[in-house]
């Protein structure tokens, strides 16, 4: 057990006060979890939770009066309470025992001493506390070598790992989490206490593990924590979409690529580019609908025509499943997954501008994320292929660049309203003018008149004639 001591990194105002308080009081209180973890590892952090023996919540009132915080929040249900100060969240709570029943992840608590409330931790790495009694302040106590674990990068449970993972199964979701975002090796046992105890994760809340999913995500490396779920089978407990693109089969001497591991590939190619969560999550769905649409052809070998489309289809499906919000995000993801094939396809030499232009129309604002999913999409283990893809991927960058330059038509709205045409022809709201509206579009798309107001308005007037409008003379 270390006996080490960091007084020196405890310069924070809020441990000075609450250093003098318990002193008078003759409490006992400790700085305890992730952020003393952070502290050690030099991450930054913005949450501190200090674990009192005895009443947390009288220790939190004294504090926060003397560091004059505007709201002290009690949670007397939970014995806990908050307050912020400056730019940190400092959380009091009493030292705890927890024991758990089988069909819940919510303990029962009992107050106990702050060897109880290490040991109800999820990793050794995370019951390192920090005591702040005047007379060993900053002494580090650490009754599982929790020090070692983290200088060493190993994610260990201060208990057997099967009682840990099994009493709140959420935890293994954090093994997973932490050991991605740290770049850490999850222990053995703990391992093969997560694989035998991955069914447990069906009393977890979906919102909760979408927490831990999404924080996975957005890691730097994401692959290697959706690697950790599939070897653990986490990942088949509420994602079998993406378990399903598993595996390659051959068949006379054709085989496809492992679109698990293609997606992860893809996942991981994005994240260097940009920590925009959704577009991570488009390149995680950007070809889910492979499974399902896989057929055999004896020329071509293996296709998976339309899975954009059906992709598209399946993201709304999963995203409410998953608990992911069903607004404009869902609708983005969705628009990149649907339009995920479309740019590559653009490389032909005989392209027409107006394929460009429907491009562009279609991606709107979203142009420049589709681009980096399809760059990303470029994966293969035949390095001169990358090169040449990448090299008919600047082409397509080149085309939609010029044309964009040219027409204008990113987002663009044609130039003549529906209002006008209701004006001009003496209309009510009626098939027509969704004619008229449609047919300018089609033409600007086209290339077969210019994005212009005047253009456009001669155009309408045409169809207007065509459809026996008559033009409103006062108009």
């Amino acid at each position: 057990m270390h006996t080490e001591n960091f007084a020196h990194k405890l310069k924070h105002p809020v441990f000075k006060v609450v250093s003098q308080i318990i002193s008078e009081k003759g409490l006992e209180a400790y700085v305890i979890g992730g952020f003393v973890r952070d502290l050690l590892l030099e991450r930054p952090s913005k949450d501190i939770d200090i674990v009192v023996v005895g009443n947390g919540m009288e220790l939190a009132q004294a504090a926060g009066e003397k560091l004059r915080v505007k709201k002290v929040n009690l949670f007397k249900n939970f014995g806990t309470a908050q307050f912020n100060y400056k730019d940190l969240d400092v959380e009091f709570v009493g030292a705890r025992r927890e024991s758990y029943q089988r069909d819940s992840r919510k303990p029962i608590v009992e107050d106990g001493t702050l060897s109880d409330d290490q040991k109800r931790r999820d990793f050794t790495i995370n019951a390192l506390a920090l005591d702040l009694r005047d007379e060993t302040f900053g002494n580090l106590i650490d009754p599982f070598n929790g020090l070692t674990d983290l200088e060493k990068g190993i994610l260990r449970t201060p208990l057997d790992p099967n009682t840990t993972y099994s009493d709140d199964p959420l935890r293994m979701m954090r093994a997973v989490r932490f050991a991605t975002q740290l770049d850490f090796q999850i222990e053995l046992a703990s391992l093969q206490a997560i694989l035998d105890n991955s069914t447990r994760l069906e009393i977890i809340s979906q919102e909760r593990i979408l927490d831990e999913l999404n924080k996975i995500i957005l890691a730097k490396k994401p692959s290697r924590g959706f690697e950790l779920l599939n070897t653990t089978k986490l990942l088949h407990q509420f994602f079998p979409e993406m378990i399903a693109l598993h595996g390659v089969e051959t068949r006379d001497g054709k085989s496809h690529k492992d679109n698990f591991y293609h997606t992860l590939e893809v996942l991981d190619n994005v994240a260097l580019h940009s920590d925009n969560l959704w577009l991570r999550w488009a390149a995680i769905l950007h070809d889910i609908a492979k499974p399902p649409t896989k057929r055999f052809d004896q020329q071509v070998g293996w296709t998976f025509h339309g899975h954009e489309e059906l992709g598209a289809r399946m993201v709304p499906k999963i995203f409410a499943r998953m608990r992911l919000p069903l607004d404009h995000k869902m609708k983005y993801v969705q628009k990149l997954v649907r339009l995920h094939l479309r740019p590559i396809s653009l490389v032909k030499s005989n392209v027409t501008d107006s394929a460009v232009r429907r491009l562009l129309f279609e991606a709107g604002d979203d142009i420049d994320d589709l681009m980096t999913l399809c760059n990303a999409d470029i994966t293969s283990k035949n390095e001169f292929k990358v090169k040449k893809y990448k090299k008919n991927f600047e082409l397509v960058v080149e085309k939609l660049k010029a044309v964009e330059e040219k027409d204008h038509v990113r987002n663009f709205q044609p130039p003549v309203s529906g209002d006008l045409i209701m004006e001009t022809f003496n209309l009510k709201p009626c098939g027509e003018i969704g004619i008229i509206k449609s047919r300018i579009k089609e033409a600007i798309l086209e290339g077969e008149i210019p994005n212009d107001f005047e253009t456009a308005k001669k155009l309408m007037l045409q169809i207007g004639e065509e459809l026996g409008l008559k033009v409103n003379i006062e108009n």
